[in-house]
């Protein structure tokens, strides 16, 4: 907006000066001052660029223009001059302005007549009161434009303040319905399925241990999902894969964990989190009983690599309920910070492979550090 205003600003200022330097050429040529032609050229002509920087030095511009007009018999560059002084002057040295519009005004009808009277002397001052008047006008209107367009952009900014105050209330209420409706059955899951992995043999203990493993699984990811609810400019805390793999490892899956990375931002390592978690849940469901290797390697400076291996499994896949979304959804995660997701078989199973960009630490883990 201000680019634009000020590109405006230049093309008026430069059909200003041009205006005024057009009428030099007319006054030297018809000699409006009565002066010699030189004069009359270097007075106007010097009048009529000064009017180039009459927003920065208004003052100048109208005392200028004005011993132009004097000199010269110019108009322009007294009419601009005078006109910028009272609209872009500070009100103290509107005075200035006046008197020196009115002081050439008077001066030239002094020179070219000889002498003074007092209609010469009221048309003057009626003549530079009226510039002087319209060029007040001007800076008020201006002035309100500003005030008003503040007003405008004060206004918005509450709007936004306003709306974003609501959806923080409505996502509280969002997280305080979900975790009624949802924490309590699916912890209740998570107990009776501890149960029937106690007293169940075989095949029905490994899927009772899966069920309790998944419903605990799913009340952690609850209380990330309501933390975004309710606090949606911060990240939370870290997850912690080798908690995520102590977890499937108590739960009967063998999991072996390879972490060579340094601790990692909590943006990148809830990425990581995610991918390894997939890997993991994607393993018990069509590998059961296969050894799942989980590897995090990476550096600051670099890319974080998290890979997720299993081998081939000799029992067959369970038969659990899916929407078959889930790879889909962890390509789009990964894509959207920048990273790149692959899955398919390798030479001993199956693999699932994330290279993710070092993402930068939040202003809550750089205060944590301090």
């Amino acid at each position: 907006m201000r680019t634009k205003w000020l590109q405006d600003r230049r093309v008026v200022d430069a059909a200003a000066v041009l205006g005024c330097l057009f009428l030099t050429v007319l006054a030297v040529k018809a000699s409006w001052s009565g002066l010699p032609r030189p004069v009359i050229a270097v007075a106007g002509t010097l009048g009529s660029l000064v009017q180039w920087r009459r927003l920065r030095w208004p003052a100048i511009a109208a005392v200028v223009g004005s011993a132009a007009y004097l000199l010269s018999g110019n108009p322009g560059p007294w009419l601009v001059g005078v006109y910028s002084g009272a609209s872009y002057s500070p009100r103290r040295r509107v005075w200035l302005v006046a008197l020196a519009g009115w002081v050439g005004f008077e001066g030239l009808s002094w020179l070219v007549a000889g002498r003074l009277s007092a209609t010469d002397i009221a048309w003057s001052a009626v003549a530079t009161g009226l510039v002087v008047a319209v060029g007040l006008y001007t800076a008020a209107r201006r002035a309100l434009l500003e005030s008003l367009r503040d007003q405008a952009d004060r206004a918005v900014a509450e709007r936004r303040l306003h709306d974003e105050q609501a959806r923080a209330a409505e996502r509280t209420r969002i997280a305080r319905e979900m975790h009624d409706v949802l924490a309590h059955k699916v912890s209740l899951i998570a107990v009776h399925a501890g149960a029937l992995e106690l007293t169940a043999d075989g095949p029905s203990k490994d899927s009772a241990g899966l069920i309790r493993v998944t419903a605990r699984e799913a009340l952690q990811e609850l209380r990330y999902v309501l933390g975004i609810l309710r606090e949606s400019t911060e990240d939370g805390p870290a997850p912690d894969v080798s908690e995520l793999v102590r977890v499937a490892t108590e739960a009967g899956q063998r999991v072996e964990l390879r972490d060579d990375a340094p601790p990692l931002p909590a943006p990148t390592a809830r990425v990581v989190h995610r991918v390894v978690q997939e890997g993991l849940t994607n393993a018990r469901k069509h590998a059961p009983g296969a050894t799942v290797t989980v590897t995090v390697t990476g550096q600051p400076d670099g890319t974080v690599e998290v890979t997720v291996d299993n081998g081939a499994s000799q029992r067959a896949a369970l038969d659990l309920p899916g929407t078959g979304a889930g790879l889909i959804g962890l390509a789009e995660r990964v894509r959207l910070v920048g990273g790149t997701l692959h899955s398919g078989p390798h030479e001993h199973g199956w693999r699932l492979r994330a290279a993710l960009p070092w993402l930068e630490r939040t202003s809550a883990e750089l205060e944590e550090v301090r």
